[in-house]
Parts: structure tokens; sequence; C-alpha cells
């Protein structure tokens, strides 16, 4: 089920009456069977995936506890959770891509091997819920977490609607206790929840979908009938595209959650402020940020063994985080671009501490300058992101760099290639300026309880305008869906 639905605009509601109505010992279980249903929309028979990845977790959860003194048991325990949970997304997502790797490789060398092919459909959010429970398992065999014993409240963890199919991905020292605990019904709650789900709604249906059909997907998906200044202007749309199309399923996600009293993470602060891309993985992604720095990184040895291993640690762990991404050799060099990005920042701030400060109008133009640098190489890598193929991408970007010299005349090309029209560019600056100004005000807290704290005669019309832009703006070719549901 999309939350860009009409089916879930029936779902939610009721879901949410239903939680308040019942008795708290019986929320668990329509929540559950909600979370179900909420899945099974897609394809039915998948449902099987997440109640054996549940279930195998819980009992491994169990073993582990209560075998902490034999280490060799709860290692064996961890070792049935990795190979389950991984194996089950090594079969769906990356089987064959390896061995389409594979038949190449002994092409090359004249090895007469073709790797078998298998059709399956990728199971949608399967990459997200099997790195949550993992986190589970692995947090009680290091010992920070007890097992879980309720098996309907782990069950709910692992599927619980608002985040199941494109996170964030909640640790279950965060959600669980939260799921456990009676909430009653808080105006507060729900009035913040509300709200920040039609902002998420806007990023998505209004900003996301809109620059795709405008600018992004004529362009990625036939870019020979395009010059330069159309692709460098797709670059640009696309990385706001995911970050809306994104950051708009996680505050709906996150809006949902709380209008039932749960705290979801924030997945993702402004991340085109940030000044450099040791900032921006900061503010992106930061749930899966993290799980990579508490289960990947920081087990490979993280900042403890000096810089080259650092290099090495670092460049792992994005070639990982760039295959998580997508089963294609594109999503690995997106990987190893924010490696190498992260890697020579690192070098480089090192070499250059201890320098005198500068003024403040230059530290201001250095800021700016910095963030409009990183916003450059997140465009250049999010082109790797987005194309079908490496050719693909690398002429995209050798095109984008023709006419440079001349950057106005460079910008009336690309405009009059893509050809969106004044009717449709005016609601496209206009919601880009909201979306810088929202984003402004959450630098400097929390943008949705600021506007909800000013006086009636203020909130009031800002809200019904804001619904009627909402309304208005929605593309008539329909939405699409997320882009992370790929994943």
């Amino acid at each position: 089920m999309l939350f860009n639905s009409f089916r879930f605009l029936i779902f939610f509601p009721c879901v949410f009456f239903l939680y308040y109505a019942l008795p708290f010992r019986f929320r668990k279980y329509m929540l559950l069977a909600a979370s179900y249903y909420f899945y099974m929309c897609w394809k039915p028979e998948f449902i099987v995936l997440i109640l054996l990845s549940t279930a195998i977790d819980y009992f491994c959860g169990l073993g582990i506890g209560k075998h902490r003194t034999s280490r060799r048991a709860s290692r064996a325990f961890l070792a049935v959770s990795l190979f389950m949970n991984l194996g089950l997304l090594f079969f769906f997502k990356y089987f064959n891509f390896f061995g389409e790797t594979l038949t190449a490789l002994c092409r090359a060398v004249s090895i007469p091997f073709t790797a078998p092919a298998l059709e399956v459909i990728l199971p949608v959010g399967v990459s997200f819920y099997t790195f949550q429970t993992l986190s589970y398992t692995i947090d009680v065999y290091r010992g920070r977490l007890e097992p879980e014993r309720d098996f309907v409240s782990f069950a709910l963890f692992v599927s619980f609607f608002p985040q199941l199919v494109a996170g964030p991905i909640e640790t279950a020292a965060n959600l669980l206790p939260q799921l456990k605990q009676e909430h009653p019904f808080s105006y507060d709650n729900a009035a913040w929840g509300l709200k920040l789900m039609a902002w998420g709604f806007f990023k998505k249906l209004v900003v996301a979908d809109r620059l795709a059909a405008l600018f992004v997907d004529p362009v990625f998906e036939n870019p020979a009938e395009y010059s330069g200044g159309a692709f460098a202007v797709a670059a640009a749309a696309f990385a706001i595209q995911i970050y809306c199309d994104f950051g708009g399923y996680s505050d709906i996600a996150r809006g949902c959650a709380k209008t039932m009293g749960v705290d979801l993470m924030v997945n993702f602060k402004a991340p085109y402020f940030a000044a450099s891309l040791t900032e921006f993985w900061r503010r992106w992604h930061i749930s899966l940020t993290n799980w990579f720095r508490e289960y990947v990184y920081i087990p490979l040895g993280g900042n403890r063994k000096g810089l080259p291993k650092k290099v090495l640690f670092v460049t792992v762990t994005f070639f990982l985080s760039g295959l998580w991404h997508g089963a294609g050799w594109t999503f690995v060099i997106w990987g190893l671009l924010q490696a190498l990005y992260l890697n020579v920042e690192f070098i480089f701030r090192r070499k250059g501490r201890g320098g005198p400060s500068a003024p403040a109008p230059l530290a201001l133009l250095r800021g700016l300058l910095a963030r409009l640098w990183t916003f450059g190489l997140c465009c250049f890598s999010w082109v790797f992101f987005r194309a079908d193929s490496i050719g693909s991408a690398l002429y995209i970007l050798r095109r984008s760099a023709d006419g440079w010299r001349r950057p106005l005349p460079y910008i009336r090309e690309a405009l009059a290639s893509l050809n969106p029209g004044r009717l449709a560019l005016v609601p496209v600056l206009g919601s880009l300026l909201l979306l810088f100004a929202f984003d402004l005000a959450n630098e400097r807290g929390d943008a949705i309880q600021k506007l909800s704290a000013r006086p009636v005669y203020i909130r009031w019309p800002a809200y019904t305008a804001f619904l009627l832009a909402l309304v208005l703006l929605i593309p008539k070719t329909g939405s699409a869906p997320f882009i992370y549901f790929q994943f």
C-alpha cells in the first residue's frame, strides 16, 4: 500500500480511530494485523518472509539471552540470525547481480560459463526490515539489550507499518518500549503528526513528482535527445527530487506514528545545508548511516587503527552502503564516490587544523561556497545513482560540462531544451522556495511547532493556504511510487 494512494487515505483513519477506541491490551494485536494487511497489499505471499525473519530473530534473541555465559552458543545463535537475514537479502536482491558479474568475468578470460538466473521479484522493504531485525540480535548479543519475550510486541517492532517498507531503520531500544507503552489520546500529538504528514505529502507530491516529470525522467530516460545544459539541470533536479521523495516518506512515517504517540527518529536534517560531505552524512538517511557506523564501520576498527585503515574501513563501509541501495555497479560507484569524498575531506582536514579564524564576512562567504561545493559533489554522484548504466552516467556527466564558459546562454538553452513552460516553472520555483524556508526554519528549531505557536490569525490562514497549494499543485498525471521502495 502506498502512502500516496486513495487506499491509504481510508486505511490510516480507520487504524487511528481503532487504536484509541480499543482497550490498551488489544492495541498491539490490532496494529500488528493492520501492519500485515498494509504489507500484503503489495503481494500477499511476501508476508511469509516477514514472518520467517521475525520468528528466526525472536528465537535467536531468546537463545542468545539464555546462553550468555557460553560464548560459543551465543555466537551460534547470532550466526543463524546473520545467515538467514543476509541470505534472504542475497537470494532476492543480489543472486542475479553476482551471477551476471561472474558470467561477465568468465567470458572476459574465455571461460565458457553462464551463471543461472532466477526470476524472482524483490520484496518491497526487505532491505529495511532485515537490517532492523539484525540490529536487534546484534544488540542482544553485545549485551546492550535484553531479549524480548513477548512475540507479538517483537513482531510489531519488525512490521510497524509507518516505517516498514522504507524506514527509518529503528533500533529495538528506541521503538520496542514505545510499542509496549500505553499512549492516551493527545491532541498535540495528533495535530503535530497530521501537520508533519501534510508536509511530507507536499514534498513528495508537489516537489519530487513535479521535478521528476518535468526535468529528471525525460533527460535520464532519453539522454540522446537533450543538450548539455539539460543534463546539469536534470542532475540538480534529481538531487532535490530524491531528498523530497525519501524525506517526504520519512516525514509521513514519523507523522503517522506520532498520531499514535510513537516517536520515530528524524531521518533527514536539511542535508543540502551541509558544508561538507562529512556533515552531509550526518544529515542524510541518518538511520542507515547510524546502522552502518554501529554494525560495520566500528566493528571493523573505526577511527582507532590509524589513517590508512580508517580510509580502508570508510571505503568498505560505503561500498556496502552502495550495494545495499541496489544490485548494480552504478550504486557501487555512487558508494565509492562517497568514500572518496569523505577520505579526502578527512585527510585535508587533518592537515589544515589549527589555522587562524577568518573574519566574519569571509567566514560567511566561505560557508556559502562550501555548501555550494558540497551540493555540486552530491549532484555529481547522484548521476550514477539515477542513471540506467555506467555508460549512460558518463555520457550525462561529459555532456553536462559543455557550455559552462557561457553560463547564461547555457541555462537558457537547458530550459528551452526541457521546455517546461512558464506555468510549470512558477509552482516549481514557489515550492522550492517554501522547501528552503522550511528547512531553514528547522535549522533553528522545529518549524511546525514554531508555526503552531503563532496567533490563530496567522497560523490558520497559513494552514489554509498550504492545503490549497497542496491540492492545486499535485500533478494531474498522478503520483509515482516512492524511490526507495525499490531498495
